[in-house]
């Protein structure tokens, strides 16, 4: 079938499968155009010309980590010169400037401290909200779940109970990379299995606890397994509805052991980075938000992620360690008045949103 009988089909409601997708996330001559084009208009009708931010500040409460995923350039072990770890009088610091600067969400994701059990995150989110009462805590993830369960001995339903009682609001997609075991076991071989990361994302959304969803991509997966992960994403919104966006994280190669030992490629193409923020969201038609991270891609990227199906442009950040210690530059703050910048450039509003996509006046 030609690509503009695809594109049309898509557009009068038809559900993309896996293979489609692969053929849409594999295109690389000028077809490739006619699918930003298509994935932007989708774009258009579900969620109009809005341009959306959160207000935000990251507290990375330690880089000391059990783990060594072959992607990350941020993990530290004990001993190692920067190696840190901000305590209880540093995190309520961090939390009341994060107040101080009219966040409405803090984020926290860190390494997998090897001291750390349930009751070390429940009291990490308990300053936070004693600090900055009225905030939205969105952190953890999946692996930071079943950690916590498995240094406590309860399950990891528990550990969710336990956080959202501290003060969580929502959970954290990440951790989710490519959710295609073959490709974890090369790129995170300690983390969670996909079986397992579906079950608790699964198990949030019951209790309540909303999250993002996201993949890591562009570094040694094929586009198989792209879409093979969308398809989990689809599968999982069907069920419980739970998940508030979806954020494609490209991979920072340079700082990485992945790249560095040659098992991965130095990130995904450009053509890439838009074919993903596109075939999302024609691909994931119950989802409404596709958040281009101008972390992870830069600002100019970022605006053109808005031309191929993306509507948000993720947090002001204020501090940011992980993609910065892979080798990204430029991390820490982004201003409203450059995201007005870029959205305007394309006639389009910015808006404030909460944490789940409230728009907030002004």
């Amino acid at each position: 079938m030609p690509l503009s009988e695809v594109l049309d089909d898509v557009l009068a409601g038809h559900r993309l499968t896996e293979e489609e997708a692969v053929r849409l996330l594999s295109t690389r001559d000028r077809g490739v155009l006619a699918i930003l084009a298509a994935a932007d208009e989708l774009r258009e009708r579900k969620v109009g010309d809005t341009v959306t931010y959160v207000r935000n500040q990251n507290i990375n409460v330690t880089n000391l980590c059990v783990n060594a995923c072959g992607f990350c350039g941020f993990s530290r072990k004990p001993g190692d010169a920067d190696a840190f770890f901000y305590d209880e009088a540093a995190v309520r610091e961090k939390a009341r400037a994060a107040r101080e600067r009219g966040v409405t969400e803090v984020c926290t994701v860190s390494g997998l401290h090897p001291d750390f059990d349930a009751g070390s995150y429940a009291e990490i989110y308990s300053w936070i909200r004693d600090e900055a009462p009225g905030v939205h805590i969105h952190a953890s993830n999946p692996m930071e779940v079943a950690y916590a369960a498995e240094k406590s001995g309860i399950s990891t339903g528990e550990v969710l109970g336990m956080m959202r009682d501290a003060g969580l609001a929502t959970l954290c997609g990440t951790a989710a990379e490519i959710l295609v075991d073959d490709v974890r076991r090369v790129i995170c071989p300690g983390k969670c299995d996909t079986a397992t990361w579906v079950r608790i994302i699964k198990e949030a959304h019951c209790l309540g606890i909303r999250s993002t969803a996201t993949i890591m991509y562009g570094h040694c997966e094929s586009e198989g397994d792209r879409a093979r992960h969308l398809s989990i994403l689809r599968d999982i919104q069907d069920e419980t509805g739970g998940f508030t966006e979806f954020v494609p994280l490209s991979f920072i190669h340079k700082n990485t052991p992945l790249y560095r030992a040659g098992q991965a490629r130095p990130g995904a193409a450009g053509r890439e980075d838009l074919l993903m923020f596109a075939v999302a969201r024609l691909f994931l038609d119950n989802f409404d938000h596709i958040q281009a991270s101008w972390v992870k891609v830069g600002t100019k990227m970022a605006q053109m992620g808005l031309l191929s199906g993306a509507d948000d442009l993720g947090g002001t950040l204020f501090e940011e360690s992980i993609s910065r210690e892979a080798g990204a530059r430029d991390t820490d703050y982004l201003d409203p008045a450059e995201m007005q910048r870029i959205a305007g450039d394309l006639g389009r509003t910015l808006r404030q949103r909460t944490t789940t996509y409230t728009l907030l006046p002004g």
